[in-house]
């Protein structure tokens, strides 16, 4: 464990190279008045974090820069609980005041604006129809043949399907289906079509004469009973990752990665399996994003984790407003998902 002298230097360091991306040398630690010890002190006590793994000593530069293992300890230890700023944090409650828009607009659009406040690439990764309850079940005959059945979701997702029936499918069967339908599905996971199966069975079976209810129930659950995989995955703010560093090699790796939604949505269900809100450097075991931090809050709707938002930038990024901005925008958009 490092003294309280060595934890200051290690601060001071990891907070001016944050601010300035510049190497940081020994007599501009001693210059802050904070620290009242000489630069022969400082320059001793780097060079103890350089040997102890915290610091490194970029190519014949006289300053140093922190290294993984430096920013691990500063995050752990250091990292003061940040806030935004009162503008930060209206712009924050305006948006999210003012988002009624469909599931996906609103996750895209949320994308965008963690992009604007952090200046780093943002993550948000929205609930499946395949864990989201059914909030409402809707039948509509089109013609005599064919049915349209709206569902309405928990997750701000709407599905729909076209059903044929008979001719002779009269529009009272077509409402007591409905009546099935919403006791049924409501307030259940969608995934559960087998479930409501069976149940549609043992409910015709005690009521005789509702074979014709049935079957139509029947079509209508085998038209949603399909796996439900698709991610609602958004990346916003790539091109500030661009300018985030001077190689264009990591640059070319970085923005590679983040074109693969496969790879990123494991990074983050992997972060979160470990209970980790912050991963640095070659820590999340992405060799591409080596170079990379990645800073997650889950999204929550009624107790229960729907989804996730995150930012992703260079090693060096200002962690106490990440945190801050990361946490506060997973809490609006639970919130606002759970409104919905």
């Amino acid at each position: 464990m490092l003294d309280d002298r060595k934890t200051a230097i290690l601060r001071a360091v990891v907070e001016e190279y944050i601010a300035t991306a510049q190497p940081v040398g020994s007599a501009h630690i001693a210059n802050n008045r904070e620290m009242a010890v000489s630069s022969a002190t400082v320059r001793n006590d780097m060079a103890a974090l350089e040997r102890e793994g915290y610091l490194m000593h970029p190519h014949t530069s006289a300053g140093r820069i922190p290294t993984d293992k430096g920013y691990r300890f500063f995050v752990d230890n250091l990292v003061p609980n940040g806030s935004l700023g009162s503008i930060e944090q209206a712009k924050v409650g305006s948006f999210f005041e003012t988002a009624h828009f469909r599931l996906e607009e609103t996750l895209q659009r949320t994308s965008m604006l963690l992009a604007q406040l952090t200046n780093y690439a943002s993550v948000v990764i929205g609930p499946t129809a395949e864990v989201a309850v059914v909030r409402s079940v809707q039948l509509v005959r089109l013609s005599s043949h064919h049915v349209t059945v709206v569902v309405v979701l928990s997750n701000g997702a709407v599905e729909n399907a076209q059903i044929e029936i008979n001719s002779d499918v009269s529009d009272d069967e077509i409402q007591q289906a409905n009546a099935k339908l919403q006791k049924m599905m409501t307030a259940k996971p969608l995934r559960d079509v087998a479930e409501h199966h069976e149940v549609n069975r043992q409910s015709s079976n005690d009521h005789s004469g509702a074979v014709g209810v049935e079957a139509l129930c029947a079509r209508v659950l085998l038209a949603f009973d399909r796996v439900r995989n698709d991610e609602n995955f958004y990346v916003g703010g790539v091109a500030q990752m661009a300018q985030a560093f001077d190689a264009v090699e990591i640059v070319r790796n970085v923005l590679h990665t983040l074109e693969q939604q496969y790879v990123v949505v494991t990074l983050v269900r992997d972060m979160l399996n470990r209970g980790v809100s912050v991963a640095i450097g070659a820590e999340h075991g992405v060799e591409p994003l080596s170079a990379c931090s990645v800073v997650l809050a889950p999204v929550r709707v009624d107790g229960e984790t729907m989804g996730t938002v995150g930012v992703l930038g260079p090693t060096r990024m200002n962690y106490p407003q990440a945190l801050a901005t990361v946490e506060l925008v997973s809490d609006r958009l639970g919130r606002r998902l759970t409104e919905n």
